[in-house]
């Protein structure tokens, strides 16, 4: 019999469901990209642009290493962290002068 893999540490900051198949982001949010090495992180950057009004992938992301924006598809290794509040229940709230 093998023992079953050890768990991973949740990453505080990254909500569970904000992994996988039902990762949904927001303007403003961070993509992390895990590295090979544990706890390492190969590459972030920030939400500038989404293609589907739920939030789900794919997104337009600027990487902080090098400043591009690229339209990205998110795999097994990325997560998101909800950096910005959500709106305000009822709608946004237009305060324009």
């Amino acid at each position: 019999m093998t023992a079953p893999a050890p768990r991973r540490k949740p990453d505080p900051g990254v909500r569970p469901e904000a992994t996988g198949g039902s990762m949904q982001a927001r303007v403003g949010d961070e993509i992390v990209v895990r590295g090979t090495t544990d706890g390492v992180v190969a590459r972030d950057g920030e939400v500038v642009g989404l293609h589907h009004p739920d939030g789900s992938p794919p997104y337009d992301v600027r990487w902080a290493d090098d400043g591009r924006v690229t339209l990205y598809f998110p795999g097994p290794d990325a997560c998101v962290r909800h950096l910005t509040s959500a709106p305000a229940a009822g709608g946004s709230h237009d305060h324009g002068i």
